[in-house]
Parts: C-alpha cells; sequence; structure tokens
C-alpha cells in the first residue's frame, strides 16, 4: 500500500482536496477526526489533557472544550507544544492501526492522511509521498476570517503561529495550489491521484 501524507498550513483547502482524493478512490484519514477521538470522554487522551491544562477546558459534559483549549495555545506556543507532546503520539498511533487494517484489505491501495503539522511533527517520514497543499497568503487570510469567523487579527496570529507555507512547500513531492478556486483544485488533486495510482501499481 502506497502511504501518502498530506499536510498544509491553516485555511488552505486540505479537507477539498481529501475529499476529491477520497472520491478517486484513496483511503482517506482526517488528522482532525483522530485528534477528536483520543481525547472523547474516558480516554488516556483527554485525561492527560485536562492533567495539563486543568478541569476549565472541559464542558459540563465531560467532553473536551476545543475552543477553550484553542484559545489557550494559540497564544502560548509553550503550552501548544505540550499539548502537541502528547496528542501526537496518539494520534499517530491510531493512524498507524488503521494503515495497517487497510492494507489487509487492499494491499495495492493508496492510504492519504491529512494532518496539519504533520511536518512539525516528524510524522511526514512515515509516508512514501507527500503532498503539500498551498494557496496565496491574502486568499488564505480571507478564508480563515470566513470560515472560523475570526478578526484579520486573530486570524493572522493563527496563520502566523504554523509554519509558514514556503517552508510546508520545500518538503512537497506534490503541490497543489488552491487559490484560484474548486476547480482548478479538483484538476491539480486528479493529476496527483494519476502519478500516485501508478506508483501504488508499481509496489
Amino acid at each position: 500500500m502506497l502511504k501518502v501524507g498530506l499536510t498544509g498550513s491553516i485555511a488552505v483547502g486540505k479537507s477539498f482536496v481529501l475529499g476529491v482524493l477520497a472520491e478517486l478512490g484513496c483511503r482517506v484519514l482526517d488528522a482532525d477526526a483522530t485528534a477528536r477521538e483520543v481525547v472523547a470522554p474516558g480516554t488516556a487522551g483527554l485525561h492527560s489533557v485536562v492533567k495539563a491544562f486543568g478541569s476549565e477546558i472541559l464542558r459540563d459534559d465531560g467532553t473536551l472544550d476545543r475552543a477553550t483549549l484553542g484559545a489557550i495555545v494559540f497564544s502560548n506556543d509553550q503550552k501548544r507544544q505540550l499539548l502537541n507532546s502528547i496528542l501526537h503520539p496518539l494520534i499517530i498511533a491510531a493512524q498507524d492501526d488503521q494503515i495497517r487494517q487497510w492494507k489487509l484489505e487492499d494491499p495495492s491501495g493508496i492510504a492519504v492522511i491529512d494532518a496539519a503539522l504533520m511536518i512539525e511533527s516528524g510524522g511526514y517520514q512515515r509516508f512514501d509521498k507527500l503532498i503539500v497543499v498551498h494557496c496565496r497568503p491574502d486568499v488564505q487570510l480571507d478564508r480563515l476570517v470566513v470560515r472560523d469567523g475570526l478578526s484579520l487579527d486573530a486570524a493572522a496570529k493563527r496563520i502566523a503561529a504554523q509554519m509558514s507555507q514556503q517552508d510546508k512547500m520545500k518538503y512537497a513531492d506534490f503541490q497543489i495550489d488552491t487559490s484560484e478556486g474548486f476547480t482548478s483544485a479538483r484538476e491539480q488533486s486528479e493529476a496527483v491521484f494519476r502519478k500516485l495510482k501508478v506508483l501504488s501499481e508499481k509496489l
């Protein structure tokens, strides 16, 4: 099975690209979904996060209040690194379990794992190929403001807290530029898929 990492900065269109690759037949896993699973009520992950950040990050029903936690970690580098050090090993283990299952079911298939911090965490090194999704900085800022209802200043801070798009692109085997919208992004995604398909058939 060909293992492919999909990454890019916040609000650049990773989810759209992941959706296209899923339509084309790739097995896909969104790291955000995995991140929610590893901090579900009753998990060791949630216990560790509460131990590190306090019970104020819990809602009344015992679930994680992601907005409260996000506000804490996006404004403090040290706390963000602490959270990542707790969650990344759990997320990677869950992803690896899923890939092993897929490989049994579809040995010549393509597994695509989407994760925003794949390069920063070093997790990209587990994959055969890396796709980096990117867009122009002005487009990214506009999308984040609209998507998350943030002020321009708050959105700019979230973007600045991550590795720059230019730096991420240096790691890419394939790049997909979503600046010009859905049609262009879909065409680029389909072109990348065709190349991945050739690689997967050689395994």
